[in-house]
């Protein structure tokens, strides 16, 4: 099971990036433990300046703007190599 935390203030674009997770989880059949962080000193503990953020198993894959379904799904399917905060390209940017 995946533990995702999903980032921010409690913007439309927070709640729409929890509504897609949520359904991308259960149209895969992925088991996920999903949970909303609004505590702007959580959120700042973890390096996100930009909301939202997605963290998945303590690691930041997203931040800033709602994720592509297509990004979601790789990040459901264990697509997160290569995957940095705000870089849903496949180049990875700190060389992960």
């Amino acid at each position: 099971m995946k533990h995702i935390k999903v980032l921010g203030s409690g913007c439309a674009n927070c709640a729409t990036t929890l509504k897609l997770i949520e359904q991308q989880a259960q149209a895969q059949g992925v088991e996920i433990q999903l949970e909303k962080v609004e505590d702007i000193a959580a959120i700042m503990a973890y390096g996100v300046m930009s909301t939202p953020g997605v963290v998945i198993d303590e690691r930041v894959v997203h931040a800033g703007g709602i994720p592509s379904a297509d990004m979601v799904k790789l990040w459901l399917g264990g697509g997160l190599v290569g995957r940095c905060a705000g870089n849903d390209s496949a180049e990875s940017c700190c060389g992960g």
